[in-house]
C-alpha cells in the first residue's frame, strides 16, 4: 500500500509541475488535455485514499483489536463511496475497472458494496443530440429518418454506450445501443496508463488482491468492445444457437442498422436483477441459478465460446421463468486444447486425486516442476472454487463466496507462497472472471442445486437430473434431428 500511495502522491504532483510549465501546450491539445483530466481525477482520488489508509494505520497504532476492526470498517466504506462518486461519471475503462470490482466485492461492510454497487447502476447519459450524431455519421441518415419512432431519452446508459428504444420501419421494437462519442479516445488514454488502473484497483479492492491479471485483461479486451460490429457478430452467433431454447434466450441482432458505433438488437422487456433479487420467491430464485449456470457451463464446455462479463445488468428475467442474456461486447473463445489442458486437471480436481491433479497441472504449465508443495496442501487450495461440484446438492451463500474468494486471492495468507507460483494464462483469466463472477451472483441468489449432477451433462454427456435438464435435453435432441 506504501508504494501506491508514494506513486500516487509523485504523479499528483508531477501533473501540477506539468500544468505550471507546458501546460499552455497540453492545453492546446484536446486529446492530451483529455488525458490529464481523468489521470488527474484518479491520481487525487489514489493520493486521497492512501493519506486516509496512512492516518487509518497510524491511530490503528494505539487502538484495540475491536477499535482498529471498527476504523477498517469505516476506511473500507468511505473509500468505496468515494471512488463510487469520482468513478460514477468517467465513462470507458476507468467506469468499466470499477464495474469489474463492483460485483466481486462483497467481502466488503455492506455500506461499501451499496456504494460501489451504484457503478452497476445507469451513468449520466449523453446529450440527445449527440447520440443522434453518431447515429447520422455511422449510418448514413438520422434516427428520425432509420426509424418510425426513436425515443430520445436513453433507456439504459453505461460505461462505453448507452441504450434509445426504437421502432423499425417494419413496426419491430428495437434496442439501438449508441456508443459515446470521444470514449475510444478516454480509453486509449486509461489504458495507456496501466500504473494508474493498478494503483486506482489497489486503493479498494478487496484485502491482498493481486489486481495485474485482472487490470491486464481489461487493457487486453477493451478493444473488442469498442468495436460494436465485433460484439454484433458474437450475439448473433449465440442468439442463433440458442434459437428456439426453452429458458434462454439472446436478442437477435438487425444488421443494417448496425454498424461500428451502433448495435440494434431486439428490443427485450423483462425484470431486471435489483427487482428479481428483491422479489422473486424461493423456487424462482432457485430456477434463475440454474438458468445462469447451464448458460454458462453449455457455453464453455458444449460451444467452446462464452460470455466473460457476468454482471447484473446483462440478465432480464420474465414471467414465464426463461432469462434474456445481454451484452457480447467480452467474448472468450477457446483456441485448440485449451479447454482439454483445463479439462484433465478439473477431473482430477473433482475426483479428490490429489497426486494426479498435480502432476497434470505442472504437464500443462500450471505449477513449475519443482514447486516443492505437498499435493495435498495445493489440491487443498485448489479445489476452493469447486467446492459446489462436489457434493450432490450445494447451496451458494455470500458468505461462501466471500470466504472461498478470500482465500484464493490472499497473497499474504496460507497460501501465499504456493499462489505466487502458480502461472494463470491470460486466457484462463477470463474463465476465473466468469467462475467468480457467476458464483458472486449465485450467492446473492442463495441457489441450490445438484451442481455436479449439472456440471456433468455438459462435459460428460451425463443424462439430466433436474426438469430444466430434461427440458433442455429434449429441445436439443429435436435441435439436431431438424439439422
Amino acid at each position: 500500500m506504501r508504494k501506491v500511495v508514494v506513486g500516487a502522491l509523485a504523479g499528483a504532483t508531477s501533473v501540477g509541475f506539468g500544468c505550471a510549465g507546458a501546460g499552455a501546450y497540453y492545453l492546446r491539445d484536446p486529446d492530451r488535455r483529455l488525458r490529464l483530466e481523468r489521470q488527474g481525477r484518479v491520481w487525487r482520488l489514489t493520493a486521497r485514499r492512501g493519506l486516509h489508509y496512512v492516518r487509518l494505520r497510524v491511530k490503528g497504532r494505539a487502538a484495540t483489536e475491536a477499535e482498529r476492526a471498527r476504523l477498517e470498517e469505516q476506511f473500507a466504506i468511505r473509500s468505496a463511496e468515494d471512488v463510487a462518486k469520482v468513478l460514477g461519471g468517467m465513462k470507458g475503462a476507468i467506469m468499466k475497472a470499477g464495474q469489474m470490482l463492483s460485483f466481486i466485492a462483497d467481502g466488503l461492510p455492506p455500506e461499501a458494496r451499496a456504494a460501489l454497487a451504484t457503478l452497476q447502476a445507469d451513468v449520466p447519459p449523453m446529450a440527445p443530440s449527440l447520440a443522434e450524431k453518431v447515429v447520422r455519421d455511422e449510418l448514413g441518415a438520422g434516427p428520425d429518418q432509420l426509424f418510425l419512432d426513436w425515443d430520445p431519452v436513453p433507456a439504459a446508459a453505461a460505461s462505453i454506450g448507452q441504450v434509445h428504444r426504437a421502432v423499425m420501419p417494419d413496426g419491430r421494437i428495437v434496442a439501438v445501443k449508441v456508443q459515446y462519442p470521444g470514449v475510444d479516445k478516454a480509453i486509449k488514454s486509461d489504458l495507456d496508463n496501466a500504473e494508474l488502473l493498478y494503483g486506482m484497483f489497489a486503493q479498494f479492492a478487496l484485502k491482498n488482491l493481486d489486481v495485474k491479471a485482472m487490470v491486464d485483461e481489461l487493457r487486453e479486451r477493451m478493444a473488442d468492445e469498442l468495436d460494436y460490429l465485433h460484439e454484433a457478430a458474437c450475439q448473433e452467433e449465440f442468439a442463433v444457437r440458442y434459437a428456439g431454447h426453452p429458458f434462454i434466450r439472446v436478442p437477435r441482432v438487425v444488421p443494417e442498422r448496425s454498424s461500428r458505433r451502433v448495435l440494434t438488437s431486439e428490443w427485450v422487456d423483462g425484470m431486471r436483477w435489483a427487482e428479481f433479487l428483491a422479489t422473486a420467491d424461493r423456487p424462482t430464485k432457485d430456477r434463475a441459478g440454474e438458468i445462469l449456470m447451464r448458460f454458462v457451463q453449455g457455453s464453455i464446455h458444449q460451444h467452446g465460446v462464452f460470455n466473460g462479463d457476468p454482471h447484473p445488468g446483462n440478465y432480464r428475467f420474465h414471467a414465464d421463468g426463461s432469462v434474456t442474456f445481454l451484452d457480447f461486447g467480452l467474448v472468450k473463445r477457446w483456441s485448440p486444447g485449451e479447454l482439454e489442458r483445463l479439462g484433465s486437471v478439473l477431473d482430477a480436481i473433482l475426483d479428490h486425486d490429489a497426486e494426479t491433479m498435480v502432476k497434470r497441472a505442472v504437464a500443462v504449465g500450471f505449477l513449475p516442476p519443482h514447486h516443492g508443495f505437498d499435493p495435498e496442501f495445493v489440491y487443498e487450495y485448489v479445489r476452493g472454487p469447486y467446492e459446489p461440484f462436489m457434493s450432490e446438492r450445494f447451496t451458494y451463500t455470500q458468505d461462501w463466496t466471500v470466504k472461498a474468494l478470500q482465500t484464493v486471492i490472499d497473497v499474504n495468507g496460507r497460501y501465499g507462497e504456493l499462489i505466487k507460483q502458480l502461472n494463470m494464462p491470460t486466457s484462463y483469466v477470463i474463465l476465473d472472471r466468469v467462475v467468480w463472477g457467476v458464483s458472486a451472483l449465485l450467492g446473492r441468489l442463495g441457489a441450490t442445486n445438484e451442481w455436479r449432477s449439472l456440471l456433468a451433462e455438459y462435459r460428460k454427456g451425463a443424462a439430466p437430473t433436474t426438469e430444466l435438464g430434461r427440458i433442455e435435453a429434449e429441445w436439443r435432441d429435436g435441435t439436431l434431428a431438424r439439422r
